[in-house]
């Protein structure tokens, strides 16, 4: 890193809540955010967001003709994107570059789009336009007004921590001197669950927590999908208003050895964990927040690839999938939502189920994982 890049705010929507004091109570309890809903006839495990949040959506919907044909992952993002840049100072209109992705983007739009396909033989006429990836900064471009670039992308379950990394290389090449990065998804559909089912990854069992995220114990996979939206303000340099700062940012890819694996010590892992921290000692980092998504494979071999890292003396180990289920493309700065809570209060936030660590007394520097189908890896190392 040339120099550090200041977060100068962050907003998000998800199963904890949508204001930081809420969203950090909730994660004080032990009590897991997923629960049962039915779909298609079959009653699953999700993490939903709230009947109050869902209000908020709607209202959004209604506020605008041209609104009412959009997906969620789009009006998730829109009002995030609006509480951030508010929160950062930032004003409609500014200069400032727009990056938010999504793993699986419109799933809510094309599912609804496809049946009624199949039942008249027709589809309406926004049907491409909405259930396109562009649509997401797109919309939140056309909300806001900044004059800057606007990209979406998905790369799978690192999508969001793809943003920080293509906003760094932004504002570092001197191309802009703000960015608004994040990632939302709204996966919560018939289709999507069972496409997840049929990996043979996800909850069944009942349990007080369905998702056994960093169980390194258990037997069987536990994954469990949740919806939200997160995104975050990035300016370049030292900030007065600065949350957190990035220091370091790493990125790598494994060789593929099955469509949704990683390999068994996550090199992946190991090589984007050892770029971000190439100008750190390793004692200075005091936790990680893991990908874990609570499937074996997944948990396993990210574990084996931070002790690879830092040996059997590791930083303090957490994850918040057992409580909001895995949020796909937004789970990145989910991830990099609970770093900046945990550095603020100066408490680490455990996994109630998970063997019990050795705590340290401070949370100064936080190293954040994310990991995608076919192992494209990132890791964000973030500092107070």
């Amino acid at each position: 890193m040339k120099q550090k890049i200041a977060i100068t705010s962050l907003a998000s929507i998800s199963p904890l809540g949508n204001n930081p004091e809420t969203i950090w109570q909730n994660y004080l309890t032990n009590k897991t955010l997923i629960t049962k809903k039915d779909f298609n006839g079959q009653s699953q495990y999700v993490a939903a967001i709230s009947s109050e949040l869902r209000k908020e959506l709607e209202s959004l919907k209604s506020s605008e003709t041209k609104y009412k044909a959009l997906d969620e992952t789009v009006l998730l993002a829109i009002l995030v994107s609006r509480k951030a840049i508010k929160n950062a100072g930032w004003r409609i209109g500014d200069d400032f570059g727009i990056n938010i992705g999504s793993s699986r983007g419109a799933t809510q739009l094309f599912e609804k789009h496809h049946k009624e396909f199949l039942e008249t033989g027709r589809t309406s006429t926004l049907t491409s336009p909405t259930t396109t990836l562009g649509n997401i900064s797109s919309w939140v471009a056309h909300d806001l007004k900044n004059n800057g670039p606007e990209i979406s992308h998905s790369i799978t379950c690192s999508t969001a921590l793809h943003a920080i990394l293509n906003a760094v290389a932004w504002l570092q090449s001197g191309l802009a001197t703000k960015f608004l990065v994040g990632g939302s998804e709204a996966p919560l559909t018939a289709f999507t669950l069972a496409q997840m089912q049929a990996l043979k990854i996800y909850a069944k069992e009942e349990s007080e927590f369905p998702c056994r995220a960093f169980d390194l114990n258990k037997t069987k996979n536990s994954m469990v999908l949740g919806e939200a939206a997160t995104v975050a303000c990035l300016e370049l340099g030292e900030q007065e208003n600065a949350l957190a700062y990035i220091e370091g940012i790493g990125y790598a890819t494994d060789d593929i050895e099955h469509n949704i694996s990683i390999s068994e010590e996550a090199n992946c892992f190991q090589k984007s964990m050892k770029m971000a921290l190439q100008n750190t000692n390793l004692e200075e980092v005091d936790a990680i927040v893991m990908h874990a998504p609570g499937t074996l494979k997944g948990d396993n071999s990210e574990y084996k690839a931070i002790q690879k890292v830092f040996g059997e003396n590791h930083p303090m180990l957490t994850t918040n999938k057992w409580k909001i289920g895995h949020t796909f493309g937004a789970s990145g700065m989910m991830n990099l939502e609970l770093a900046i809570l945990m550095m603020r209060h100066n408490k680490f936030v455990e996994v109630p189920f998970a063997e019990r660590q050795t705590l340290r007394k401070n949370v100064r520097k936080v190293l954040i994982n994310a990991v995608g189908f076919g192992g494209n890896a990132v890791s964000i190392l973030l500092s107070k």
